[in-house]
């Protein structure tokens, strides 16, 4: 496989590197994660380059540019300290042009450019987390009108997205699950945010649904088909934590690398101590493995041979593999890393919550597991 960027695909990072070099972001994102705020001005400018258009096809104005670009791409902000995390939703218009009616296609179309946050899924409840068939939220038929009630829980961008698609099941038949097109705004609906460890520059809510009026034109896809339309999303979705998760460990350990070869103790750069140079040789391992790995699931979805295989592998590979890295990183730089205001640490508080959220290790391992297996049936 050849690794080499495309012409076209150099220009787009060269073009990530401008942005980044522009001012000093790092106090940008270090202020947004102290106060939980979505640092929607960079958003905006990547909106700018076009970065939320990479995956839309040319009828759309888009640039139909594929997953190895998208990698590429979130490698190179990852590697110059850019939460990506707070970028899943930009690659989202395929599903809603897929799955949306022409009225929610235009809601959400119309928040291209803006570098605000446009939608997410609601599905996690109280007691359904990976366990998605448990989940008790209900939509009930009445006089012509669809009502809504249930409580999602540990939902993303739950206070700032203008719409959900909230995953409920039919309160006349529980083995139908079916997804609903909401406008955040309608009556019934609570929202209440809820602090976290790491990613704090995306909200995680609890919201409750209360009566919800809703019509059959808010239908999300088509009825009892939620649990497909998720699975297709997951697997998406959890490659690209996996390309967040690289991009955030290459950054912590570029950013080790140059202190250790200026910090001296007992007369010597750190670098030349063999403990210190043990522990970069680890981290390159697991940052080429990383990279390998996401390049060749990328030309796989490109391809169109990617599976939920292929995806849960790089969540979990990745998850543990780049923290370990920034582990190791934050070690090297001592106590710059752990009592300044390095943004190691945003790093590694980040990382720890990406090892549940999007899909738990556990579930990874069992995905992955079986289709191992199912190649040999």
């Amino acid at each position: 496989m050849d690794f080499r960027l495309t012409d076209e695909q150099e220009l787009i990072v060269a073009g990530i590197r401008e942005l980044m070099a522009r001012e000093n972001w790092d106090s940008y994102f270090a202020e947004c994660d102290a106060n939980s705020q979505y640092p929607e001005r960079f958003v905006k400018e990547l909106a700018d380059m076009g970065i939320d258009s990479l995956l839309l096809p040319e009828e759309h104005g888009g640039f139909d540019a594929g997953l190895v670009t998208v990698t590429a791409v979130w490698e190179e902000l990852g590697r110059l300290g850019a939460p990506t995390y707070v970028l899943y939703q930009l690659p989202g218009f395929n599903t809603v042009l897929r799955e949306g009616t022409q009225e929610q296609i235009d809601k959400i179309m119309a928040l291209r450019g803006t570098g605000k946050q446009m939608w997410n899924s609601a599905i996690t409840e109280p007691g359904a987390g990976s366990d998605v068939g448990s989940l008790q939220t209900t939509y009930t038929r009445k006089d012509g009108k669809v009502y809504l009630n249930g409580h999602k829980c540990f939902i993303t961008s739950g206070a700032g997205v203008p719409y959900l698609v909230v995953m409920a099941k039919d309160s006349e038949n529980s083995k139908i699950f079916t997804e609903w097109f909401v406008d955040m705004t309608k009556p019934g609906i609570k929202i209440e945010k809820l602090p976290k460890l790491g990613l704090r520059m995306d909200s995680c809510c609890e919201i409750y649904f209360d009566n919800v009026e809703l019509e059959e034109k808010d239908m999300f896809g088509k009825e009892g088909n939620g649990f497909q339309r998720v699975k297709e999303e997951f697997d998406f979705e959890r490659f690209l934590v996996g390309c967040t998760n690289y991009g955030t460990a290459l950054c912590a350990f570029e950013d080790a690398a140059k202190y250790a070869n200026q910090r001296e103790q007992f007369g010597e750069k750190i670098g030349r101590y063999q403990l210190i140079q043990e522990k970069f040789a680890h981290m390159a391992i697991k940052l080429t493995n990383m990279r390998n790995m996401l390049y060749e699931a990328a030309w796989k979805y490109d391809n169109g041979i990617m599976g939920s295989g292929e995806a849960a592998m790089c969540k979990y590979y990745c998850a543990n593999a780049a923290f370990e890295v920034v582990d190791q990183a934050m070690q090297v730089l001592g106590g710059y890393g752990i009592a300044g205001d390095h943004r190691i640490s945003r790093f590694w508080r980040d990382l720890r919550v990406d090892r549940v959220s999007g899909g738990t290790d556990e579930m990874q391992i069992l995905t992955a597991g079986r289709q191992v297996l199912k190649k040999y049936r």
